[in-house]
């Protein structure tokens, strides 16, 4: 390999004296925008040290390498960046010596010795240690604690910037901010760097300026999403508010969580969306939510029988409605804001949670809602009028959002009477079946009317009779009518009295395939979250859920 150029030794050395221990706010703005070009010549650096083959080789070779790192090992800015840091460990551990051939090396293993403790070690009597004594802080402290009083001052200067000034966006444009935000790219997941990184996005919101560098606005939402970054709720609402596609990146990342590990979220959804901040932001800010919507309603359309995406459209709704109840009145923006391409008659009946509706009253609610639904197809299917089948995709896409009705349909289904079934039987199926292509929906909802008497008599008769077992199975066993009949099947062990040791027989029996039992793992995730904002908490119900859940896990 060639030596590293001499222009660039020139360059860099005369960088690393300049910086010293970067104690200042020039320093450390001229250190982090070079972070990145300094990896690649130390990356040089190292490929050339480790074609030595010995460490006098070395020195000869390098003669700048000794001061040029040793400078380096005390800018908090190189320390606080890992990859600088691990660069400048292998770069010290290539210089040593394991068999010394004299005293420069013997000399040079001390130094390094040094060097390497003064980075990875703590320990009393580093010189490292020696040098910080008089301030009572270990070297780690020390170089964390200078580089937080520099930011601090940054930081400072950055919430001051637009402070009394008539027309901010022009001191926006001078370029302090945008040089800052570039500043902060290289060391974007170091923790001592939040506060600026909050502040910048922060003053980007109040002046209603472009002017944050791109590269800075991709690393930190990268660096969010991959759990490297942790900033105040208010940043992370600011930066999504700042960037649509730092919003969409979001989004897009928890849905991959959720299609990428079924066990983990269908046991904890509606934790997992409650912790991603994008409902309580969809609440504050109705653009958020419109994206959000317009991200998940998209690949609904992909994907629609895909029960993991379903579950996670209806939690994420529920939580927003949720963020969106807590709010004052005044402050609430009106729901027809967000739901812009539905039909406004069926927002309230929809957007009402079960919690909010007396137990008794149930039915009737449901009745209704089928009833508007049921005007909607009619229209669907009285011509091919184009508007009339968006509608329907609307009224199809609102109750995926509001599934908790369905599921809640699909509860009084477990003890209904024949006479109360048929309006709860329909709206399961539309769930299911949207479209009415070749009178699907009509076949549909008699197979759905089947599968119910089966699993009646499966569930509420004791012992379980083998020929109802055999149909379930072959109803499940059908592509056509699979989570139609899971979602009923799963409602029943549920929700049923029996013993649960024969609902999880039942259950063994019946789920015997893994696809099948992860989809079952969904609707329970489904059902969950509903009883968990449930006004009043059945723990037999919650126990049944939970063994139901464990059963799945295990088999």
């Amino acid at each position: 390999m060639e030596a590293v150029s001499e222009t660039d030794v020139q360059f860099w050395m005369a960088k690393a004296v300049n910086w010293g221990e970067a104690t200042s706010c020039s320093a450390v703005l001229d250190t982090s925008r070079h972070l990145i070009s300094l990896r690649s010549f130390l990356q040089q650096v190292l490929q050339g040290l480790q074609q030595m083959s010995s460490t006098s080789e070395a020195m000869k070779t390098f003669p700048f390498v000794g001061q040029f790192l040793g400078r380096l090992c005390w800018n908090p800015c190189v320390i606080a960046d890992e990859r600088s840091q691990r660069l400048l460990l292998r770069c010290l551990s290539c210089l040593y010596s394991a068999e010394p051939l004299n005293a420069v090396e013997r000399k040079a293993n001390m130094w390094i010795k040094n060097m390497l403790c003064h980075l990875v070690s703590d320990k009393e009597g580093s010189v490292a240690h020696a040098t910080v004594k008089h301030a009572g802080l270990t070297p780690k402290r020390y170089h964390s604690e200078a580089l937080q009083k520099v930011v601090a001052l940054m930081t400072e200067e950055v919430i001051k910037s637009c402070d009394g000034l008539p027309n901010t966006s022009a001191r926006c444009s001078n370029g302090s901010i945008h040089t800052m935000s570039a500043a902060c790219v290289a060391l974007a997941t170091c923790p001592q760097m939040s506060p600026l990184i909050g502040a910048l996005l922060k003053h980007s919101m109040l002046c209603g300026s472009s002017c944050l560098n791109p590269e800075f606005i991709k690393e930190v939402s990268e660096a969010l999403i991959s759990k490297r970054l942790v900033l105040e709720d208010e940043v992370v609402v600011n930066l999504w508010c700042y960037s649509p596609t730092c919003l969409e990146g979001a989004a897009v990342s928890l849905l991959e969580s959720v299609l990428s590990d079924c066990e983990t979220m269908a046991q904890s959804l509606d934790k997992h969306v409650i912790d991603s901040l994008l409902p309580r932001a969809s609440a504050h800010h109705c653009h958020i939510f419109l994206t959000i919507n317009e991200i998940y309603r998209n690949v609904l359309t992909e994907i629609d029988e895909n029960l993991a995406v379903r579950a996670l459209i209806q939690v994420f709704t529920a939580c927003f409605l949720q963020s969106l109840n807590g709010q004052e009145p005044q402050d609430r923006l009106p729901l027809r804001a967000f739901f812009p391409h539905v039909m406004p008659s069926l927002l309230t009946p929809l957007l009402t949670a079960p919690s909010e509706v007396p137990r008794e009253a149930w039915l009737d609610h449901l009745s209704w809602i089928r009833s508007l639904l049921q005007s909607v197809t009619e229209n669907e299917e009285a011509g091919e009028d184009v508007r009339a089948y968006q509608a329907v995709f609307e009224a199809w896409f609102l109750l995926v959002q509001c599934g908790y009705w369905v599921d809640t349909a699909a509860e009084l289904l477990v003890l209904a009477e024949p006479e109360n079934a048929e309006p709860l039987l329909w709206l399961l199926t539309f769930f299911h079946h949207p479209t009415n292509r070749g009178h699907q929906r009509s076949q549909q909802t008699a197979v759905a009317r089947e599968a119910w008497t089966h699993l009646r008599m499966l569930f509420l008769t004791r012992p379980p009779p083998p020929r109802h077992l055999s149909t379930v199975k072959e109803l499940l066993s059908s592509s056509l009518s699979t989570n139609l009949v899971l979602h009923l099947f799963s409602n029943f062990a549920v929700f049923s009295h029996g013993p649960v040791s024969i609902i999880t027989e039942i259950t063994d029996k019946v789920l015997t395939e893994a696809d099948v039992k992860h989809r079952a793992l969904w609707i329970l995730a489904s059902i969950r979250c509903r009883l968990n904002s449930a006004a009043t908490r059945n723990d037999r119900v919650h126990s049944r859920l939970s063994t139901l859940q464990d059963t799945l896990l295990q088999t």
